[in-house]
């Protein structure tokens, strides 16, 4: 009677273990017996700013006056904003701008919204410079972040680099992001990571392959896409980039639409499922499709935790602790619901019950087919502006 479910809960918990525990502990630990050092050189070759933008009005010119700012040569550094069927007089602004700063700022219109992949294409397709760097709107870029990134491309075994987004806050998901760049920052060290951030990475420009129209993930799809071809993705700490901590329901929208594009991957890039294709086949499976099956292998725990309780199972002590343990965790959970009454642990607690539900509502997304850039953009940046 009780094998069964002691089956089910053991292997739901190596499932859980191994994803959040297991694999950044070994990827940590490869990255320190294993370092590849990236060969970094001063050097100054010219880069296009590709920045996609929807009914920016509002933060467009703070935006242009940051990228004006880098520490970069002027006759080096082109801004493109993909203006993708503004109706708010974003072009305008961004026309002003061009004025201003003749060519040094352009604007290319998509007359109909067309969605981010196909404004990161037109804009591509548009760039001269030999890096591309691609940014948000919302986030601030540090003035030596460009500087930063680009030395990490005189090795040329490098073919995409990110940045390192910072957020002001280390409670929910703060604290969930900080553990993420922990681990990103071992895989830089190990070998390549599996995607980049996608407020402020860059790429060789030769090497960028025009996105599928219906990509949710540019940030992982163009890194992906390279680091088959044989080049390294990694992480600069000092290509800084801010951005303000979004509220639980933000966030759970971003990842919801983060793990819808997971799915999504797999079918635009099979090859990544080959691990004879993919050397990073471990790191993808590890970090990426493990998180997809951690809100399942959490069900079928609890339930398997409490049917070896209510038989009376060997080792029954043992069981009684671990459904306690959780209990105690859905719990504080609940309680981290209240943000602004709610503790440390209690708001951690809440992000990790909501990003697992996340990856169930990504699923659903892509079962359903409700994978649109737009809309999932909107209610992260509303969100997010709470």
């Amino acid at each position: 009677m009780w094998l069964v479910p002691s089956v089910i809960f053991w292997s739901s918990a190596a499932v859980i273990g191994y994803t959040y525990a297991g694999y950044p502990l070994l990827v940590y630990t490869l990255s320190r017996l294993r370092r590849k050092p990236v060969q970094a050189r001063d050097i100054e070759p010219t880069v296009s700013v590709v920045v996609a933008a929807h009914n920016e009005r509002a933060r467009i010119g703070a935006k242009l006056d940051n990228l004006l700012d880098l520490d970069y040569p002027a006759d080096k550094l082109e801004i493109i904003v993909v203006s993708d069927g503004s109706t708010d007089g974003t072009d305008d602004i961004v026309a002003e701008y061009a004025a201003r700063h003749r060519g040094r700022v352009h604007c290319e219109r998509v007359a109909a919204q067309a969605g981010k992949p196909t404004a990161i294409n037109r804009g591509v397709a548009r760039a001269t410079g030999d890096v591309v760097l691609f940014c948000d709107t919302r986030q601030t870029v540090d003035r030596g972040a460009l500087r930063a990134l680009v030395r990490l491309f005189g090795d040329s075994d490098v073919g995409a680099a990110s940045g390192e987004l910072h957020l002001p806050s280390e409670q929910g998901p703060g604290v969930y992001w900080k553990y993420e760049k922990l681990i990103r920052a071992a895989e830089s060290r190990f070998d390549s990571l599996v995607g980049a951030t996608g407020a402020l990475y860059a790429i060789r420009r030769r090497l960028f392959r025009n996105l599928p129209d219906d990509s949710l993930l540019d940030d992982v799809f163009t890194p992906m896409q390279i680091a088959l071809r044989g080049y390294r993705v990694v992480l600069e700490p000092e290509a800084k980039i801010h951005d303000i901590e979004a509220s639980t329901a933000g966030e759970f929208a971003r990842k919801a639409r983060t793990l819808a594009g997971n799915f999504q991957l797999l079918g635009h890039l099979p090859a990544v499922l080959n691990p004879r294709k993919n050397r990073l086949f471990f790191q993808l499976t590890s970090h990426k499709l493990m998180r997809l099956l951690c809100p399942f292998a959490l069900t079928t725990l609890f339930a398997s935790n409490v049917v070896l309780v209510a038989t009376g199972a060997p080792g029954w002590p043992l069981y009684v602790a671990t459904l306690a343990g959780q209990l105690a965790v859905y719990g504080l959970a609940l309680r981290g619901r209240e943000a602004d009454r709610a503790g440390k642990l209690a708001r951690i607690s809440h992000t990790f019950v909501v990003l697992n539900a996340a990856a169930v509502e990504g699923l659903r997304r892509y079962l359903a087919d409700d994978l649109a850039w737009t809309s999932a953009r909107t209610a992260v940046d509303a969100e997010a502006a709470n």
